[in-house]
């Protein structure tokens, strides 16, 4: 089986990059800001792992590779919270650009949030493609959710691909599989009860009980957010209740819980007993950043298949 290079590019605790590796592709070289996950990151990589602020990051010290990944920060674009135009996290994708147009891979691979479609009326997401179109590429997009990719968890997101213009793709439509929706029940099965320090304890905000946050084990998660304190509960607690408009409560009849940040890792579909670093708020931000394993492995399949092809017509 061939194996192909690629480069990481905010590339966090490593999800994309283990999808893509257990496609048939090698990560050779990464970088992110966090210390945490950088060092979550070498535990199941044998990547030069580079922590530090992209910006600073000079072409020259990257190695060149047949494929650059990159699920830049998203939370500027995100529908839960507050999507401004000019935050500073937003044009961190420029020096994705960057990196593309100088390197110019084969093939990039982006992913993120589905408010990035409607900024400024969808001109941000345009413009966004525009510039990677500009780098030589033939730019897709598709937003999928990856509930349908084997991953037990509501989770939309766009994933965007571009393919060099002399490889002479003009598109790429992620396939949805049949018959792949997997369970909380069966992503969980076998997992010890953890312990209560690996689960957020920390009060439940208004805003945390403003919907409900409880689905069965025979249904898939709600989406695995960043922050500790808004994950979701495991589906071992009792149904809650609606009391009026945005206002639930508890049920009564058993423990209420959060997911542990190992469950929340099990949803989000990494190997079972990957080590994260850092305390309990950084595993869980770890966790729920990444893009699911699951996921990253199907869109990798698929490039994988891109890749060998072309080679064999050489």
């Amino acid at each position: 089986m061939r194996e192909f290079t690629a480069v990481s590019l905010f590339c966090g605790a490593g999800g994309l990059d283990i999808g893509f590796e257990q496609a048939g592709f090698k990560t050779i070289w990464a970088n992110d800001f966090d210390k945490d996950a950088c060092e979550t990151h070498q535990n199941w990589s044998s990547a030069k792992v580079v922590c530090g602020d992209i910006a600073k990051v000079d072409v020259t010290e990257i190695p060149d590779s047949d494929i650059i990944l990159g699920g830049f920060p998203c939370q500027g674009f995100s529908l839960s919270g507050p999507r401004k135009i000019d935050d500073s996290r937003n044009v961190l994708y420029k020096h994705y650009v960057r990196i593309v147009k100088a390197k110019q891979p084969k093939i990039f691979v982006g992913e993120n949030v589905k408010g990035l479609l409607t900024m400024a009326n969808g001109n941000i997401f345009e413009a966004i493609k525009d510039e990677f179109s500009q780098c030589g590429y033939n730019v897709f997009s598709q937003l999928v959710n990856a509930r349908d990719f084997g991953v037990p968890q509501d989770r939309e997101r766009v994933i965007i691909v571009g393919i060099r213009k002399d490889f002479d793709i003009n598109d790429f439509p992620i396939p949805v599989p049949k018959n792949k929706r997997m369970t909380m029940r069966e992503a969980l099965a076998g997992m010890p009860e953890p312990s209560p320090d690996d689960i957020c304890n920390a009060p439940y905000s208004s805003r945390y009980m403003s919907r409900n946050r409880k689905r069965g084990w025979d249904d898939v998660s709600y989406t695995i957010p960043a922050m500790a304190k808004q994950v979701t509960l495991h589906p071992s607690s009792p149904d809650m209740e609606k009391l009026g408009k945005d206002l639930w409560k508890f049920g009564d009849n058993g423990i209420t819980r959060r997911f542990s940040w190992q469950e929340a890792a099990a949803i989000q579909t990494f190997p079972r007993g990957l080590k994260f670093e850092g305390d309990l708020v950084s595993k869980y931000k770890q966790v729920g950043n990444a893009v699911p394993v699951k996921l990253a492995e199907h869109v990798a399949t698929f490039l994988y298949e891109i890749l060998t092809t072309k080679e064999s017509e050489k």
